[in-house]
This record gives C-alpha cells, sequence and structure tokens, in this order.
C-alpha cells in the first residue's frame, strides 16, 4: 500500500524528459491591486511535498515555501497587469497576458508551457497545455501559485502604507466586508478595478474552452 503521504505527493512532470514551466495567477477575483502571474522551471527529480496549490497553504508556510523554490528553481519569474490593463482587457485576458510577462523573463525556454485553469493563449511556438485546477496536480503549477501569491500579498501590504483606510494588509484587496465598508466611507482610489462593481459579488470570465 502506499503511504498516505506519498498519495498527497504532486507530479513532477506531465511528460517525462521536458523542459517544463508551470504558470498560475494570483489575484483575479480582487477588487483592488494588480493581478499577478508566476512561471517556475523545477529542477529534474525535485520533490518538495510541503508544495501545494497556495490557496491550502497559510501565509507563514507560503512564505517559507517561496525561498525554497526561489533558491531551487532552474528558473522562476514573476509579472504583473495593472487595474487599467484589468479594465482595459478584462480579468482573464489581463492574467495571462500577466503569464507572458512572467515566461518571457525565463532565459531557459521551456519546452512545455503548464497553465492552471482552462484558457490561454499561445506563447511564441511553445506547446502548452491548460489543466484545471493544475496548481493541485503538478508540482511547477504549484509552485507558481505560491510565487504569484506571496509577490501580490507583499505588494498589497506595500500599498497599505499609502491607503491604510482600506485594509489591504489583511483583505489584500479582496471584496471582504471591511474593504466594501471602507469603499461605501471613502470611495475609490486609483488602485481599484473600475470594471468591477463592488456592490456585487464579483463575476468571473471562467477560463474555459
Amino acid at each position: 500500500m502506499i503511504p498516505w503521504r506519498k498519495q498527497l505527493d504532486l507530479k513532477s512532470f506531465f511528460q517525462k524528459g521536458l523542459i517544463e514551466a508551470g504558470v498560475d495567477e494570483a489575484g483575479r477575483g480582487c477588487l483592488a491591486g494588480p493581478v499577478y502571474a508566476a512561471a517556475v522551471i523545477l529542477p529534474p527529480g525535485f520533490r518538495n511535498p510541503g508544495i501545494k496549490d497556495s490557496k491550502k497553504l497559510q501565509a507563514e508556510e507560503r512564505d517559507r515555501l517561496r525561498s525554497i523554490i526561489e533558491k531551487k528553481a532552474l528558473q522562476w519569474a514573476v509579472a504583473s497587469c495593472t487595474p487599467a490593463e484589468i479594465d482595459e482587457l478584462n480579468i482573464l485576458w489581463a492574467s495571462v497576458r500577466a503569464m507572458h510577462l512572467a515566461l518571457a523573463q525565463l532565459s531557459i525556454p521551456p519546452d512545455l508551457i503548464l497553465v492552471d485553469g482552462n484558457r490561454f493563449k499561445a506563447y511564441g511556438e511553445i506547446r502548452h497545455q491548460c489543466l484545471v485546477d493544475g496548481d493541485a496536480l503538478y508540482l511547477s503549477i504549484a509552485a507558481a501559485s505560491i510565487l504569484a501569491k506571496t509577490h501580490r500579498d507583499e505588494y498589497m501590504r506595500r500599498l497599505h502604507e499609502q491607503y491604510p483606510h482600506y485594509g489591504w494588509v489583511n483583505n489584500k484587496g479582496y471584496a471582504t466586508p471591511e474593504h466594501k465598508s471602507a469603499l461605501l466611507l471613502h470611495g475609490e482610489c486609483e488602485h481599484h478595478r473600475k470594471s468591477f462593481d463592488w456592490n456585487q459579488p464579483v463575476q468571473l470570465e471562467l477560463f474555459e474552452d
């Protein structure tokens, strides 16, 4: 019988022998702040049972794993798209653009891009594979989710110092009651996404084929 821990291990590759870059985003459902994306190429045989979908980790665990990923990865990069770009493109395609910008920073060209979700635009001539819940299946995507989340959270904490009344140090720009109450009292600022109706539940375009 396979030990319980081994059953939870994420897959280290989609196709053996290829250089694979996992990509994921963070902040898609926020009312404020940029959307971040990360691309990660892990070395062959890399294992770490702690790495998983960033949403399933506590902040302290994500920060600890971020340091490990950035030290051990063959290549990693993080990029973002601003609220203005989100308003122009919509959140789906701004997320994809951020993924492309992260991929463009890699000095090792991957043979295959593993994308969390089921919608993507081709990046040059490189083959890609969309994977629903990919951050719960593949190590490189989970690593990318951790980097995207921790870098974005770090940015929102810095913004909080300029706009403390929105509580971004706690809510990171998501539509929490605290954030909505601050919007009623203070209105929007330059970092809010004008195309998002904060009086209604955020409606996201699904990554669908």
